[in-house]
């Protein structure tokens, strides 16, 4: 019979391996086109069997490009892959653990910016200073606690009554650094700018912003495995979490997410399963009488995408203004760096993709204005964007919000 202490000291093992640091030594990141359907097959085949691979996309049709990690055991089976199936691919990173050192050195010690990623203490910290320092503008609630019991937080920031509300989530998707990065200097410039259009864009509307409403997922980013995606509710044994923007209601599962637990786009075991997800959708329902606008803040591709994302999408009856607001923000943001972003719907533009949070606020809860943008890069870097990217980054999705709510209030939208 095994004795209470060995079984002690099995699980203290067991919890040891799990807590330590995933590396990516030499891994490789490939760029690979899926021309045809047998190829598709082939690559759904991997997603479900990795045995290594990382799809840091689902491969989930033809005519698409993915990126996938091959862990060095697998290079010479990649190679033989290629040569099979003949795919089209180049190498895009050579070392995905040379990239993941430089874009975290050691940290120190010093006041809150931008010139690095932050935890998500820092974050939360940071954000009760600025309640503090502005508590007539700004605000912030606890509005539900995750899986492993960390609080997800909604700021609000508005300057006067009667304002149109925008709602803004990010980090929904774990590995996103940059989107969480980005809207806490949102809210900074909100509070501090003195540019006349930011000050126009901050005052005359209600922000209600979820910094990171994944926060399980973004700390064992930040402890564990700097790639992680989903929420870690642990579904069965082996394989923890769902990807909470395959989670919502309304055409759940409709092409795009997956039903298989171990896959980086398992959409749970029902709509709006998670708990984090529950929490976002309770609370927008609590405020989306006043609110306008859904916004969702992802990496990578440079990308304004409008609903809806599932198979066989029908085009929104605001599908049109939307793509006015779209080409506004595109040509906005590109000014600023030359950054080039591609807008329309997400099954047009992007892939098939369905129970996502924007899809959910348009199709079920009538927000008229719902919107993902996807933040840079194309890939080069892909979701290891360098911190010095992030205020960059941040200035030109800026430039691009200024621009798509100027062009929405000529087109009709966001009136009180």
């Amino acid at each position: 019979m095994i004795s209470k202490a060995a079984v002690l000291l099995l699980c203290c093992a067991v919890g040891t391996l799990l807590a330590e640091r995933v590396r990516y030594d030499n891994y490789r990141v490939y760029e690979v086109a899926i021309a045809d359907q047998t190829q598709l097959e082939a690559f759904q085949h991997l997603e479900r069997f990795p045995d290594g691979y990382l799809f840091w996309e689902s491969p989930v049709q033809t005519n698409m490009k993915v990126n996938l990690v091959v862990p060095p055991h697998k290079f010479a089976e990649f190679e033989e892959l290629g040569n099979q199936l003949a795919f089209a691919h180049r190498l895009r990173v050579p070392n995905l653990q040379q990239l993941i050192d430089e874009e975290s050195p050691a940290r120190t010690r010093r006041a809150f910016g931008w010139e690095e990623y932050q935890t998500l203490d820092d974050i939360y910290a940071w954000i009760d200073e600025q309640v503090a320092a502005n508590p007539t503008i700004m605000s912030v609630e606890t509005v539900g606690k995750s899986y492993e019991d960390r609080d997800m937080k909604v700021v609000k920031i508005s300057y006067k009554a009667g304002n149109p509300g925008v709602f803004i989530e990010s980090n929904i998707h774990a590995r996103e650094w940059i989107t969480s990065a980005t809207v806490t200097w949102l809210i900074n410039e909100f509070l501090t700018s003195t540019a006349p259009e930011v000050r126009e864009l901050a005052e005359n509307y209600d922000w209600y912003i979820m910094p990171v409403v994944n926060p399980d997922g973004f700390n064992y980013t930040k402890t564990t495995n700097r790639l992680w995606r989903k929420n870690r509710y642990p579904h069965n044994v082996l394989c923890y979490g769902v990807d909470m923007n395959r989670n919502f209601p309304g055409h759940w599962m409709e092409g795009g997410a997956s039903p298989v637990q171990c896959t980086d786009t398992y959409a749970g075991p029902e709509a709006g399963s998670e708990i984090e997800t529950q929490n976002i959708m309770n609370y927008f329902v609590s405020v989306k009488d006043k609110v306008q606008a859904y916004l969702s803040f992802h990496s990578y591709g440079q990308y304004i995408l409008f609903p809806y994302g599932h198979q066989n999408a029908e085009y929104s009856e605001n599908y049109y203004d939307w793509l006015e607001m779209g080409d506004a923000a595109a040509i906005a943001i590109y000014n600023r760096f030359g950054t080039p972003y591609t807008y329309g719907t997400t099954a047009d533009v992007l892939y098939i993709a369905s129970g996502s949070s924007p899809d959910w606020a348009h199709g079920t809860q009538g927000t008229p204005v719902a919107v993902t943008f996807e933040f840079r890069d194309e890939g080069n870097y892909g979701f290891i964007l360098p911190p010095n990217q992030i205020i960059p980054n941040a200035m030109e999705v800026l430039d691009g919000l200024v621009a798509f709510f100027r062009k929405g209030k000529e087109l009709g939208h966001f009136n009180v």
